[in-house]
């Protein structure tokens, strides 16, 4: 993996769930591999290759995002809705990792196209099984398409 290829896009503004999140990813050597970002804006700056992620490679998509929804500067929905309707990101799997309740947040963000949506449990060993079920999926099960896939449409 060269220095702008990034597995994991982790977009999370708790310092807790980050390290939670981290924390379970370690047990299987992927911490080096996740890109952390703090807020929405950030996020879409990171995987649309601007501002400060100016040098990263655009067709060097991460793997997979994860993603909370209440963000700081730019909601989680806003920034699903943005991923998933550009078609050069809305093959990236985004899955949403929230501890929102609201039945009104799991429909939205089916309806604007997320590949899953999981509630943070607070128990750390419940979570840490949660977040390596997601890796072991989304990066070593999951047949994912090839970067650009639907710019060929």
């Amino acid at each position: 993996m060269t220095k702008n290829e990034i597995e994991i896009l982790l977009v999370e503004d708790n310092a807790t769930d980050v390290e939670l999140t981290m924390r379970a990813l370690r047990h299987d050597k992927l911490d080096g591999c996740v890109q952390v970002v703090r807020d929405g804006e950030e996020a879409l700056d990171c995987l649309f290759c601007r501002g400060a992620y100016s040098a990263r490679r655009f067709d060097q998509p991460p793997s997979l995002v994860l993603l909370d929804l209440k963000l700081p500067k730019l909601a989680g929905q806003e920034v699903l809705r943005e991923v998933k309707s550009d078609p050069r990101t809305k093959a990236i799997p985004v899955v949403v990792m929230t501890s929102s309740v609201e039945e009104k947040d799991l429909a939205q963000s089916y309806r604007l196209g997320v590949n899953s949506y999981v509630q943070k449990s607070v128990d750390f060993r419940l979570f840490e099984e949660r977040v390596k079920q997601l890796e072991l999926y989304w990066l070593h099960v999951n047949e994912a398409p090839p970067p650009g896939a639907f710019l060929m449409e």
